[in-house]
């Protein structure tokens, strides 16, 4: 895992501008904390800051495909899965390998397939090429968008770089947004292409861009399919297991400390008891994978439900560690620790936007932190309830017949920020104009019951939107500390079959997620296995309720954040008595402040 950036441009001469690709590097050190190198050449300049995963030695990039005067340079982030057996057929293809990296791989197999590289390959990446033969620059993004690439026009061409802040370190790309980019981040419709700073895009998940003299064009090399699903019950419960098993072994491979993200739900406890099992396979039965989990010191006293959780997490967490045979821990973290502003800001910056969902993100953060002394490779549960229909706007009557986004009926505008009206947003109609391009951007199959077509968009939406604020959430709070986050479900082979399976199906035993929960008997105790759906942990404890409430009040005294700021819905949220402050209510501060510090440390320009 690393952080990558760079430029081509048919315009100047990029040998000439070291210290500019030097200083979009040093802007990602914190994803790539073990080494950095730069690569100049007359059209195109390439920087890389390096996590060493896989091969310690041999995996030094920018990488070129030959020593001294080489034709392409590869720069690379993520994880190729299947490197071992790619390694194996492109060297009977003639291919001569210097390392044993997956990054060779990668180049290599650029080499020999060119621009349909990435069809080839099964994991998370990003990556750029730059092939001087045919002056050509390649970006490619893996499947489900796990790992970012960003890109901007520049005079003669495009810049790149895995986070935007390393594309405001060109002199010909500035912090800058407009209304357009506050609609992008503030409707929470997680589009993918714009974001919220003015020239700046992201590459498609599962798509690729090239630069040439002709031009930029974009093309997708996957999407979802609703192909024809043809197993009964049995079959479909042992081929995701199949598939489960697959990818969590896959994923196993690392030459650094490697460890499981336990919460005590249903999908990570199932994802860690594979990948338990297997370490055992291979080293013995005494091997112990490291698990943990997050908790804070008011939880077991003040734990309240609310729309988001049913109950305490780390008892559970606790029981699947015992259940599986996992070295567990339990990360406490004090409630007021949240507040630091250093925190906070850390978390900003990270994440390049002022929106979070606050306390949640400077946890993770602390949890990534406290991990990272132990371990540099974790594995997560994510995707699990946008692959299997875990989310309760599967299963609620009246998100099924919303005609809207599904999410929106827990995170609303007020909820998400209580933007200025005066903004001229319109946020209302930009949503309406979304969710109707959204669904025409389904695959339906000719069999379909209303029913199954209803479910098919409600999954189609939560892989392709929902999903992809929380795996950048996930990336970019890990790489910050200098961890790398892998997401077997989220493996395309997983991902495609689950698609095509009938809701009839996914839902058999009259629940969320009924196929993973068959597919992990005697993987997890029934305690869990039987749980239900319980989202990320809060903290409850009213000081920090408190403490949120004075940081708030103290970003209302910028000018900017009251400019951009509806003061008639934050004020009740401020009067609110701390201990009764309810979730969604606390999210409106949780916004206030983040924008206060986002302001505070990217100086944007603001074209409203």
């Amino acid at each position: 895992m690393c952080g990558i950036t760079g430029w081509a441009s048919f315009h100047q001469d990029a040998r000439t501008q070291a210290p500019v690709i030097e200083a979009m590097t040093a802007t990602l050190t914190p994803r790539g904390p073990d080494a950095g190198g730069v690569w100049l050449g007359e059209r195109a300049a390439i920087g890389h800051r390096r996590l060493a995963v896989i091969d310690l030695e041999g995996g030094v990039q920018p990488m070129p495909d030959r020593p001294g005067d080489p034709d392409i340079v590869l720069t690379y982030s993520g994880e190729v899965y299947n490197h071992h057996r790619l390694r194996a057929r492109l060297r009977g293809l003639g291919h001569e390998f210097r390392t044993r990296s997956d990054t060779e791989v990668v180049l290599r197999a650029y080499t020999e397939w060119g621009e349909g590289v990435a069809e080839h390959l099964e994991g998370m990446f990003a990556f750029a090429v730059w092939d001087a033969r045919a002056q050509r620059l390649l970006l490619v993004r893996d499947r489900l968008g796990v790992k970012p690439l960003f890109w901007a026009p520049v005079d003669g061409g495009l810049a790149f770089a895995s986070e935007p802040k390393a594309l405001f370190a060109h002199p010909e790309i500035r912090p800058r947004v407009d209304t357009d980019g506050l609609r992008e981040a503030y409707s929470l419709l997680f589009n993918t292409g714009p974001t919220l700073w003015s020239g700046i895009r992201e590459v498609e998940p599962g798509g690729l861009l090239v630069l040439d003299r002709d031009g930029i064009r974009a093309r997708r090399y996957w999407q979802l399919r609703a192909d024809v699903h043809e197993d009964d019950r049995d079959t479909a419960v042992e081929r995701v297991r199949d598939l489960v098993g697959a990818a969590a072994r896959g994923q196993l491979e690392a030459d650094v400390p490697l460890c499981g993200l336990l919460s005590g739900g249903l999908d990570s406890t199932v994802l860690t008891a594979l990948l338990a099992g297997e370490l055992r396979r291979r080293e013995g039965p005494d091997a112990r994978i490291r698990s943990y989990a997050v908790d804070y010191s008011d939880q077991a006293e003040r734990f309240t439900s609310d729309v988001l959780r049913t109950g305490h997490d780390a008892p559970y967490a606790t029981e699947a560690g015992a259940f599986i045979g996992t070295a567990h821990s339990t990360v406490v973290l004090d409630p007021h620790a949240l507040l630091d502003p250093g925190h906070r800001t850390a978390v900003v910056v990270a994440r390049d936007s002022p929106i979070g969902v606050g306390d949640m993100d400077t946890s993770l953060y602390l949890l990534f932190g406290e991990i990272r002394e132990h371990s540099t490779v974790a594995l997560s549960g994510e995707a699990a309830d946008e692959v299997f229909g875990g989310y309760p706007w599967f299963h609620d009557p009246r998100a099924l017949a919303a005609g809207t986004f599904p999410w929106l009926l827990v995170t609303g505008d007020e909820a998400a920020m209580p933007l200025n009206p005066e903004l001229g947003l319109r946020i209302g109609e930009f949503r309406q104009d979304t969710y109707r391009s959204a669904l025409a951007a389904v695959p339906h199959a000719d069999s379909e019951t209303p029913a199954e077509h209803r479910q098919r968009e409600m999954q189609h939406l939560s892989l392709t939107r929902w999903l992809r604020q929380l795996l950048h959430r996930k990336d970019r709070l890990s790489m910050a500390r200098g961890l790398e986050v892998r997401v077997p479900y989220c493996d395309h082979r997983l991902v495609e079959y689950a698609f095509a399976t009938p809701w009839a199906l996914k839902s058999f035993d009259g629940r969320e997620k009924s196929l993973l929960r068959a597919a992990g008997a005697g993987l997890a105790p029934d305690s869990v296995l039987y749980r239900p759906k319980n989202h990320y942990p809060a903290t409850h404890h009213p000081d920090y309720n408190r403490g949120l409430q004075n940081l708030a009040r103290d970003a209302l005294a910028t000018g900017q954040v009251r400019a951009l700021t509806d003061e008639t819905l934050v004020k009740p949220c401020l009067d609110t008595p701390p201990e009764q402050l309810q979730w969604g209510h606390r999210l409106r501060l949780e916004r206030v402040v983040d924008l206060a510090l986002w302001l505070d440390h990217y100086r944007p320009e603001l074209a409203l």
